[in-house]
């Protein structure tokens, strides 16, 4: 296992290493290394003993892994990045899509991997459904992981907070207009406003990249054919996962079909650890979790005996 401190997670792997150590696994079973990917993860992925890469990380990283596992041919699983959408269809029940669809993009600050970033209403619940998150964006509790009453944390590094004040500024000045949120919060620590940007379209940055972070683009659709919905759900290059909230099972069914995505999640929900979770296109090679994420690490092989 490998551990890169800029992604945060340095102290939780630790903690693990000494989990691992207090139920007295073998040495050497597990190893922890830190250190950072330039350096230490690469020399993991192009060391010619390592037999098998699982990364979980950003698009790009996972290209570069790719690239340098060429070289000997190891086998790679990629849990990447992902722009996933929520379709909120005209007779959802909106007491509970408006909180599922505000928890899914601002749950852990938008720094999850299948965070439901673009959000598509049909136009008469549009307006309520924006009006109905931003409510919940204002009323959460904006602070320190260390404070019980956060309900909100930082961002994990000040590049990261850049980074998505970049994104805000370029996407107000290509014409989104900022519901609610858009700025860095305080003098002190990575914060950003949860935020809602909406009349986003594929031209903007802000609706095709994978921002990370608590930023949800808001687009309304006039039209019932579900065909076209899931055409405008699947305009990106990712397709991690997809939220479709309705009361009609018939149309979930038929979206959970059309939706190029690897994990569909209908009226809430959660990943189960007995389901394969994992990307279709850029967000990722392989799955997860479940009989398929087991058979990942294994090799098949055939034994032929001749009797005489």
């Amino acid at each position: 296992m490998h551990c890169d401190p800029e992604a945060g997670g340095a102290d939780s792997a630790l903690r693990l290493g000494d989990f691992i150590q207090e139920v007295g696994f073998p040495e050497g079973v597990v190893n922890i290394v830190t250190g950072f990917g330039e350096t230490a993860g690469a020399a993991i992925v192009e060391h010619p003993q390592v037999d098998k890469i699982s990364f979980t990380g950003s698009t790009e990283t996972g290209k570069v892994i790719v690239r340098a596992c060429a070289a000997t041919l190891k086998r790679v699983s990629l849990e990447l990045g992902g722009k996933s959408p929520t379709v909120i269809l005209p007779d959802a029940d909106l007491s509970k899509a408006i909180p599922g669809a505000a928890s899914g993009i601002f749950f852990n600050s938008g720094q999850v991997c299948a965070a439901g970033s673009r959000l598509f209403a049909h136009k008469e619940v549009f307006e309520d459904v924006v009006a109905g998150i931003a409510e919940e964006a204002k009323r959460l509790r904006v602070g320190p992981g260390l404070i019980s009453e956060t309900e909100i944390g930082p961002l994990v590094s000040a590049e990261q907070r850049e980074r998505v004040i970049g994104y805000l500024q370029a996407g107000a000045k290509e014409g989104a207009r900022v519901v609610v949120g858009g700025n860095a919060m305080g003098n002190r620590g990575y914060f950003v406003e949860p935020t809602i940007l909406a009349d986003t379209d594929r031209t903007m940055s802000v609706q095709r990249d994978e921002i990370f972070g608590p930023v949800l683009c808001a687009m309304s659709f006039d039209d019932d054919d579900l065909e076209k919905i899931a055409g405008e759900a699947n305009d990106t290059t990712f397709g991690l996962a997809a939220y479709v909230w309705t009361q009609d099972v018939s149309a979930a069914h038929k979206l959970a079909k059309l939706l190029k995505a690897g994990s569909i999640f209908i009226n809430g929900g959660g990943l189960d650890s007995a389901v394969p979770f994992g990307g279709y296109r850029q967000s990722g090679w392989g799955r997860e979790n479940g009989r398929s994420g087991v058979e990942l690490f294994t090799e098949v092989k055939a034994v032929s005996i001749k009797l005489s």
